[in-house]
């Protein structure tokens, strides 16, 4: 069973950038679909981007204009890039296996996630 560790987030101001790694362990990464959810307050968790297991990246909307999602298979990482945020960036950030797509049912436990909070 995997074991997915989201890291990387903090406070921003608004047109700030922030990466986000996710590592896991447990399971080779390499051949799976992985994809980056968020979770804000009050609303329900959602699809923000994935990247399939030879890299065909999918966006949210208009997330592709701001967002990168890459892999590093060699270390079993994952990333999310995220520049000129927006204070409606503001979530929970969380990785997990076996999607690439929004619609899909991902695979592995949730992790804690990391808290992104975007606020001037």
């Amino acid at each position: 069973q995997a074991q997915l560790v989201e890291s990387g987030g903090g406070f921003v101001q608004p047109g700030g950038s922030l990466r986000l790694p996710c590592a896991a362990s447990g399971r080779r990464l390499s051949m799976y679909d992985m994809a980056w959810y968020r979770q804000a307050p009050g609303k329900q968790r959602e699809f923000v981007a994935g990247i399939g297991s030879r890299g065909t990246t999918n966006y949210k909307g208009s997330l592709r204009d701001r967002f990168t999602i890459s892999r590093d298979n060699a270390n079993n990482r994952m990333y999310l890039q995220m520049n000129n945020l927006k204070p409606e960036d503001t979530a929970v950030y969380f990785c997990n296996v076996g999607c690439s797509i929004e619609k899909c049912r991902p695979i592995a436990p949730w992790g804690q996630g990391t808290q992104v909070t975007v606020s001037s």
